[in-house]
């Protein structure tokens, strides 16, 4: 994935904000990413200066605003796939917490590339709800001009519609992920991999 790409997986999950969560068990995917989505933009607008030039408070929002809209601990063992069998719960959340706390330092700077709503159509869904599986399709408003396609998953979790993985013009995030994380941890262990995440051994590419 390039440099937008990067970008646009942010905003397909930071749409999600802090109203979102309050509203979110009883509102469809799609309503929940239409109507929440100018809140996390018009906070970054109201405080642009201040995210600018504080990459930690950047971050703080990413981290209290994004990771409790994501289902971390499924997509973890969809990225573990195979390689995730006999990993016992506590170490599957901590690969999941690297993994979070990777996407937090990432993108939290490309926010600042797209702040304004209109960025992002929502499109209407198709066919019914499927708890398992509904993906919300929208297009965003690339910064030279032109739209990219994304589609978010989403499932039914105990705490409301939660999203798992993102598809950016046909690409899997979760998929580049596991392509990349599968072979190592079965080489080298799930604690190898957790370490190099962390200290920033193990770079990731998009």
């Amino acid at each position: 994935m390039n440099q937008y790409t990067r970008i646009l997986l942010l905003i397909v999950f930071m749409a999600f904000g802090v109203d979102g969560i309050a509203q979110g068990q009883g509102i469809d995917p799609d309503t929940l990413l239409e109507d929440t989505a100018s809140h996390i933009f018009a906070e970054v607008d109201r405080n642009l200066e201040k995210y600018t030039a504080d990459t930690s408070a950047l971050e703080a929002l990413v981290r209290t605003d994004l990771m409790p809209l994501i289902d971390t601990r499924y997509s973890a063992r969809l990225i573990l796939g195979r390689a995730g069998r006999g990993i016992d719960s506590e170490k599957i959340n901590e690969f999941a917490a690297t993994m979070s706390e990777l996407l937090v330092s990432r993108y939290a700077k490309g926010l600042l590339e797209f702040r304004s709503s209109s960025q992002l159509q929502v499109l209407p869904l198709k066919g019914e709800l499927n708890e398992k599986l509904t993906r919300v399709r929208t297009r965003v408003q690339l910064p030279k001009g032109g739209f990219a396609p994304i589609d978010y998953a989403f499932h039914m979790t105990p705490d409301g519609w939660k999203a798992f993985d993102v598809i950016v013009e046909g690409i899997s995030y979760v998929t580049t992920y596991r392509n990349q994380i599968m072979p190592d941890v079965r080489a080298n262990g799930i604690d190898s991999v957790i370490a190099r995440l962390s200290e920033g051994e193990l770079e990731l590419a998009d």
